[in-house]
């Protein structure tokens, strides 16, 4: 078992608890089914990043709390170094950096992504949560199916887009691709 979905599991159970919480609670609040959040609270099966998301927004709880079991704590600027943000391998499609974990109240969640040509991805089910994202392409070529449409993009180039439609995306040409992804949370 992969000791790091555990832990994030646990802080998951853990929050649930000290929020006077039940499962159904839980599970109705972030629109997924109760055998859902069953399997993500057990640590059996991966957690994706996109849950975790809805999970720290609805419980207005930062998401590095959830990831690492870190606090933020930095008000005024925080800086992480070159190859130094936990990495946070939630599904095995895509490698997520998380490239600033320690400022507090962040209006939006920034990512190193590291998508595999290997991993081919199932594009009729694609990955939601709230808000929006923008995603940056810094190194090879990126397919982005958003809302069933095919969107390729080159190194260089961004696109901005409302998360709450079904995405996914797929490295081409047989390289890796890496891309900056910023998740804003939409002020409620």
């Amino acid at each position: 078992m992969d000791i790091k979905l555990k832990q994030i599991a646990e802080r998951l159970s853990g929050l649930r608890d000290a929020l006077d919480l039940s499962k159904e609670d839980c599970a109705t609040a972030c629109e997924i089914s109760l055998k859902q959040y069953q399997e993500y609270e057990s640590g059996e099966v991966d957690i994706p990043v996109s849950f975790l998301y809805r999970f720290s927004s609805v419980y207005n709880i930062e998401l590095t709390t959830l990831l690492t079991g870190d606090n933020p704590r930095m008000q005024h600027y925080s800086i992480t170094r070159k190859g130094t943000g936990p990495i946070v391998a939630r599904r095995k499609e895509y490698q997520y950096q998380s490239i600033n974990e320690s400022f507090i109240n962040k209006a939006a969640q920034p990512f190193l992504v590291t998508v595999s040509p290997e991993n081919k991805i199932d594009q009729s089910n694609g990955y939601r949560h709230a808000g929006q994202e923008f995603n940056l392409v810094l190194e090879g070529r990126l397919q982005i199916v958003l809302n069933g449409k095919s969107l390729i993009l080159d190194e260089g180039d961004s696109i901005w887009f409302d998360s709450s439609l079904p995405h996914c995306m797929t490295a081409l040409n047989e390289r890796e691709a890496k891309f900056l992804a910023m998740i804003f949370k939409i002020p409620e």
